[in-house]
């Protein structure tokens, strides 16, 4: 019984992750442009629009 109910669960899972990316095929993905970004200081990846937090740092 109970592997079952988890074999209808994972295939509930499946169904939903499938009309998921039917519905937005693009989203979650990062585009080109934005996978890219370094910051031209340091040279770390930048996660988001802010600057570089290591213009920030005071040593």
């Amino acid at each position: 019984m109970l592997a079952k109910i988890v074999a209808l669960f994972l295939v509930v899972i499946a169904v939903l992750g499938i009309f998921g990316k039917l519905r937005m095929p693009g989203v979650g993905r990062l585009s080109r442009r934005e996978a890219g970004k370094k910051c031209p200081r340091c040279g770390r990846h930048k996660i988001g629009k802010g600057p570089c937090p290591c213009g920030e740092r005071k040593v």
